[in-house]
């Protein structure tokens, strides 16, 4: 894939209308968490000369996404930034676009402090485009969560910092995400680390956290393209 032909779509996660999506604490909330990642990401990939666009920058529901109940509102959320999506990849045509969306994982929906902890990264279900695109993430999460890696007790048995499925051959997780499956173009949805563990949340909330994730998508993304 071109330099300049590269349209790089990054994706926000959920409305600060969704209802949990916080660590139990309530210090990190998934939707600002996200957003400000994203900016971080889209501003230092600007830098670099690539044109950067985000699916929904707005915490709040926009008018296509208003509904009567939470469930309707999400299901319209993602239909709008599907949409958005594969608008993109209409005008600046599939092969030259990817899709990026950011997340914090969680464990567990009844707001405790769970065990699960980790990195990883989703594409559909089967062998697809977007497979490489991950690929390309996790070997930059190799490099860029060296200094996480370490705050996991010699003695840990079972969390991985990086999480896999090698299952197929390679390292991704697969799921059937709505982001996922209906956009035109290679689609991936990173999960970092885990918002209701409480050794995740610390790490996700420090300077060396943030300045780590936003390295990973960065470089996991420009790999991506200049090996396209």
């Amino acid at each position: 894939m071109q330099k300049n032909k590269a349209v790089i779509i990054l994706g926000t996660a959920h409305l600060a209308t969704t209802p949990g999506k916080q660590s139990p604490d309530g210090r990190l909330k998934e939707y600002a968490y996200s957003r400000a990642l994203v900016a971080d990401i889209k501003a230092k990939l600007e830098a670099y000369g690539y044109h950067v666009m985000v699916d929904f920058e707005d915490c709040q529901p926009c008018a296509e996404m208003k509904a009567a109940t939470v469930n309707e509102q999400q299901s319209k959320e993602l239909s709008y930034r599907v949409k958005f999506v594969n608008a993109a990849c209409k005008l600046f045509k599939a092969q030259n676009c990817i899709y990026v969306s950011v997340h914090v994982n969680a464990a567990g929906a009844a707001g405790q402090w769970l065990n699960a902890r980790g990195w990883s990264a989703y594409t559909s279900v089967g062998t697809t485009k977007a497979d490489k695109l991950a690929e390309c993430l996790y070997k930059a999460a190799e490099t860029n969560l060296s200094e996480y890696a370490k705050t996991f007790p010699a003695t840990e048995k079972v969390q991985k910092p990086i999480r896999r499925d090698t299952t197929d051959g390679d390292s991704d997780m697969e799921a059937a995400l709505y982001v996922l499956k209906h956009t035109d173009c290679a689609a991936v949805l990173t999960e970092n680390m885990f918002m209701d563990n409480k050794a995740d949340t610390d790490w996700l909330l420090s300077e060396a956290g943030k300045h780590a994730l936003a390295r990973l998508h960065i470089e996991g993304i420009i790999k991506y393209i200049e090996s396209a």
